[in-house]
């Protein structure tokens, strides 16, 4: 018999528990709700005060994020034919007119490139160096550990000017290829230490099994080894994602046209006669929606990797 005895928790803490939980959740996704009305107001109901909280929902700041637009003389507009479109007539109430489309597409094409380029490429190395981690003697095997960790804790402005330095010299300065090795190189660390934990919890025997049935060792790493670590890779593959997606420093340095990403360009979406705070909210909002669709695919597999370890039997 234990010496410990486990009792079960009172109605009261489990009351407690729930509203700290309540709690906690309205005020993360508070923030949140708030970008996503924003995006639905006009201009003055943006920076209203006291701020506006019930409003005429209206799509002008997703008009605005997709298009650039001049404000014409009030003779000019007036002599104009009708609006063709609702993206046009939505303009027109604004008193401008659309004078072509807005380079978010080109940014947020950007963005999926370069954070699923290099989180994809940093899954094939990071699994790969994990397997030799786990399964070979690797000489110095604990110091060059701690190095790659190391390179996770050192912040990115310390290296900033070096790499610029480097990319210039190199080529790779705004360009997708030089954005993937950087967030690759970043991520490394981080997808190397958290598969080697998944792998070191396979059992050596299921390939030692695979190995006698006449498997090769890449064919047994990649029948046995890898469905066995798909919850790991999955997870490692949202923490990546979510760095690369939401970068900034290294953005801003790096690109500035070509290979430019959604995070510094989100900013600089300046309206006619000022910030255009509904435009900017609406490119915050379908920032998000890519990396949040991905994670709640996984997210089984996210709660699976923030816990790994925890329990073992």
């Amino acid at each position: 018999m234990s010496a410990y005895s486990v009792t079960e928790p009172s109605k009261a803490s489990k009351w407690g528990a729930g509203l700290l939980v309540t709690l906690y959740t309205i005020i993360t996704l508070l923030p949140l709700v708030w970008i996503i009305s924003t995006s639905f107001k006009t201009g003055p109901d943006s920076i209203s005060y006291p701020p506006k909280v019930f409003f005429d929902p209206t799509v002008e700041g997703y008009v605005n994020l997709f298009t650039t637009r001049t404000r014409p003389a009030v003779s000019e507009l007036e002599s104009l034919p009708p609006p063709q479109g609702l993206m046009e007539e939505i303009a027109r109430r604004q008193g401008t007119i659309i004078t072509g489309p807005s380079r978010f597409g080109e940014r947020f094409l950007n963005s999926v490139i370069i954070g699923f380029g290099s989180t994809a490429l940093s899954i094939i190395l990071g699994t790969l160096a994990a397997y030799a981690f786990s399964r070979f003697k690797v000489p110095l095997k604990d110091d060059l550990l701690f190095f790659i960790l190391s390179t996770r804790m050192m912040p990115p402005i310390a290296v900033a000017i070096p790499i610029y330095l480097m990319y210039r010299e190199l080529g790779l300065s705004d360009t997708h290829l030089g954005m993937i090795l950087l967030y690759t190189g970043v991520n490394i660390s981080l997808a190397v230490w958290l598969l080697k934990g998944f792998i070191d919890e396979i059992p050596r025997e299921y390939e030692e099994a695979a190995l006698i049935d006449g498997y090769t060792r890449f064919q047994a790493f990649r029948k046995v080894v890898l469905p066995q670590a798909a919850t790991g890779i999955a997870s490692t593959a949202i923490f990546c994602l979510i760095f690369a997606w939401n970068e900034y420093a290294f953005a801003v340095l790096l690109t500035s046209g070509n290979a430019q990403t959604a995070p510094p360009f989100i900013p600089t979406i300046i309206g006619v006669g000022g910030q255009d705070w509904p435009a900017v909210a609406a490119g915050a909002t379908l920032f998000l929606l890519p990396v949040m669709i991905f994670t709640i695919l996984l997210r089984k597999h996210l709660l699976r990797g923030i816990t790994f370890g925890a329990v073992r039997k």
